[in-house]
């Protein structure tokens, strides 16, 4: 199995992933399935499947209280397997540190291990639904950077217990920057930090958050580089064709929405113009990032997968 990082070497083609969200519990596969489909003509080298950390529910049982995690979309390493059995295309699984402790995480890698993922891409995750921070496991992690470390060191051959001759694991691990910063962190700056600390334990390569500009993406990467981080960073890109995503997108990922993208979809006529004029939008500013360098993009499809084929469609053609 193909490492994102031995691709992004070994190939002059623009490396192409894309990114599908699990259906919500109850759902199936098939849109999923209908959604790679339609953008295998493209050649996507990796599809990375998100998860979510989980939100705890209340029940009363028996006339007492019970507390249980729930998650609304399961199934990310279900998924990931069931794409790369059908379509042959090498699967990213995300790993969290909500809802995980340390043990629970070394068995997960395990079983990701036997079944020969080799990428991973390592993220926190949002607090649990309805708490205002992100709170840890016992025994779990609060930080990516503590996760990453936690893979690194299996890469090393070492465990949680001492194990008498260990076979090192061999996995490549991504991690997420964010051109206009976390929302929690106090300044772009002390986020980079955050970022080189997640890349000392071992990341090996970097997914931006979605932006909407390329000059942010370029003068995040310059700072970056001045902070000594080396490993390749890949644009993360999520096609808007909406009003509703105009309205939904700031709060929701604290990015912001330049002027001339709202004005082109708010001024259309119709969903469809409103859509065409999103799409044109989103082919300019990656041209731009093409242009200028850039090893690869990745296309948030949030499991819909028309708005990313109209946008592959404007900078590619039929086929990648």
């Amino acid at each position: 199995m193909t490492k994102i990082t031995d691709a992004l070497a070994a190939t002059e083609k623009l490396l192409l992933s894309l990114e599908f969200t699990p259906p919500d519990r109850g759902g199936t596969i098939d849109e999923i399935y209908r959604s790679v489909d339609q953008l295998l003509p493209f050649n996507p080298q990796f599809i990375n499947v998100t998860y979510h950390q989980p939100h705890i529910v209340t029940e009363t049982r028996n006339g007492a209280t019970v507390r249980r995690p729930k998650r609304k979309k399961p199934g990310t390493v279900g998924i990931c397997a069931a794409i790369r059995n059908k379509f042959g295309v090498e699967t990213i699984p995300h790993i969290l540190c909500g809802g995980f402790d340390r043990f629970e995480t070394e068995d997960a890698l395990i079983d990701l291990r036997y079944l020969d993922f080799r990428n991973l891409f390592v993220i926190r995750g949002d607090p649990a639904q309805g708490m205002p921070s992100f709170t840890p496991e016992k025994e779990g992690h609060r930080y990516a950077s503590e996760l990453v470390a936690q893979i690194a060191a299996m890469n090393r051959g070492i465990y949680l217990e001492e194990l008498e001759h260990p076979e090192p694991a061999d996995f490549c691990i991504g991690v997420a920057g964010y051109p206009e910063k976390h929302y929690e962190a106090a300044d772009l700056d002390a986020d980079i930090v955050n970022l080189r600390r997640k890349v000392d334990a071992g990341a090996a390569y970097i997914i931006t958050q979605m932006f909407f500009s390329a000059d942010t993406y370029f003068r995040y990467v310059e700072k970056v580089r001045a902070a000594g981080i080396t490993v390749p960073v890949i644009p993360g890109i999520k096609p808007v064709t909406n009003a509703k995503q105009l309205a939904l997108i700031p709060g929701s990922f604290h990015v912001a929405l330049p002027r001339e993208l709202t004005a082109a979809i708010d001024d259309a006529k119709s969903p469809q113009q409103a859509f065409e004029a999103g799409t044109r939008y989103m082919a300019q500013m990656v041209y731009k990032l093409i242009d200028g360098g850039v090893p690869g993009i990745h296309i948030f499809t949030m499991g819909q997968g028309r708005s990313a084929k109209a946008l592959l469609d404007i900078l590619f053609g039929s086929h990648a």
